[in-house]
C-alpha cells in the first residue's frame, strides 16, 4: 500500500480499507458540498493504490438529464464526458443500482474504453440521503482481475460514508 501523506496504510487490503475510510471521514467530516466530498474521497483513494487504481473518480447523474452520467471529480486520464444508463460498466451499474466487477473490461458487452489501458474495473453505487442515484465511483485498473469482494467492501462503506455530514 503506498503511504499516506503523515502515515502508511497497513499491508492487509481489509485493514488498510478500514484505515483508508477513516481517513476520508476525517477530511470530509462537516462538509456540506458533495462534490468536495467526493474530490478528496477520489484523491485519497487513488494515493492508496497507486499500482492497482489506474483510474479513480466519480460519474454523477446529471439533474438535466437523469438517465445519463456525466463525469464528475476524479483522478487519472480523461474520462469520458457523458455515459447513459445501461451502457458500459457505469452505466450497467447505475441502471442496476448495484456494484459490478469486471475482471477483463474487453470480455464485458458494451465496454465503453475511455482509456484502452484499462483491463479491470469496479463500479460501485453512490446514493443520496433519500436514498436516490446520486452517482457512480469508478475505479479501473491497468491490471486484470485487480478487484475483489474486498475491494467491493471497502468502497461500498466508503461510498456510504460520502452521503453523511458530520
Amino acid at each position: 500500500m503506498a503511504n499516506l501523506p503523515g502515515r502508511e496504510l497497513p499491508a492487509d487490503k481489509a485493514e488498510a480499507y478500514a484505515a483508508l475510510r477513516a481517513e476520508i471521514a476525517a477530511v470530509i467530516s462537516g462538509e456540506p458540498n458533495r462534490i468536495a466530498r467526493y474530490a478528496s474521497a477520489a484523491c485519497l483513494l487513488a494515493q492508496a493504490f497507486p499500482a492497482r487504481f489506474f483510474w479513480t473518480g466519480f460519474y454523477l447523474v446529471d439533474p438535466d438529464k437523469p438517465s445519463e452520467l456525466v463525469v464528475g471529480p476524479y483522478q487519472g486520464t480523461l474520462g469520458c464526458l457523458r455515459i447513459p444508463f445501461g451502457k458500459g460498466v457505469c452505466g450497467a451499474a447505475a441502471a442496476q443500482r448495484a456494484t459490478i466487477i469486471v475482471p477483463d473490461v474487453h470480455a464485458f458487452p458494451g465496454h465503453i474504453a475511455c482509456d484502452s489501458r484499462s483491463n479491470s474495473e469496479i463500479v460501485v453505487p453512490v446514493f443520496s440521503t433519500d436514498g436516490a442515484l446520486a452517482g457512480v465511483l469508478d475505479v479501473d485498473s491497468e491490471q486484470f482481475d485487480a478487484f475483489d469482494e474486498i475491494d467491493q467492501a471497502g468502497l461500498e462503506a466508503i461510498c456510504a460514508d460520502l452521503l453523511t455530514v458530520s
